[in-house]
C-alpha cells in the first residue's frame, strides 16, 4: 500500500524557515516526480514546487527564490525547504505523486506564519 506521510509544519515568525518532509512507503520516491501543493480553506489548490525523477525542479513564481524542493533517496523522503516565510504562505501543504493512473496524497501539514 502506497503511503505518503508528511511532517514538519508548525508556527513560525515572518522571515523564518521550516522544512517539510514527505516520507514514502510502498513506493520508491526517486522513480517518480514529487509535487508539493498548498490549499487554504475556500481557496484553489496551488502547485508550489516539483521535482522530477531526474532531479529537475520547478517552482511557482510566488515561492521562487525562497523555497527549495529536494529528495533523499536513501531515506525515501522528499523535502520542501521554506525560507523567508511570509504570512501569505500560511495554509496546509500536501505532497503528491502520480503513478500508473493513481494519485497519491499526503495527509497535509499546517504551516502558520505569524508574529
Amino acid at each position: 500500500q502506497v503511503q505518503l506521510v508528511e511532517s514538519g509544519g508548525g508556527l513560525v515568525q515572518p522571515g523564518g524557515s521550516l522544512r517539510l518532509s514527505c516520507a514514502g512507503s510502498g513506493i520508491t520516491l526517486s522513480s517518480n516526480a514529487i509535487d508539493w501543493y498548498r490549499q487554504g480553506i475556500g481557496k484553489q489548490r496551488e502547485l508550489v514546487a516539483s521535482i522530477t525523477s531526474g532531479g529537475s525542479t520547478n517552482y511557482a513564481d510566488s515561492v521562487k527564490g525562497r523555497f527549495a524542493v529536494s529528495r533523499d533517496n536513501a531515506k525515501n523522503t522528499a523535502y520542501l525547504q521554506m525560507n523567508s516565510l511570509k504570512p501569505e504562505d500560511t495554509t496546509v501543504y500536501y505532497c503528491h505523486l502520480w503513478r500508473r493512473g493513481n494519485d497519491y496524497w499526503g495527509q497535509g501539514t499546517q504551516v502558520t506564519v505569524s508574529s
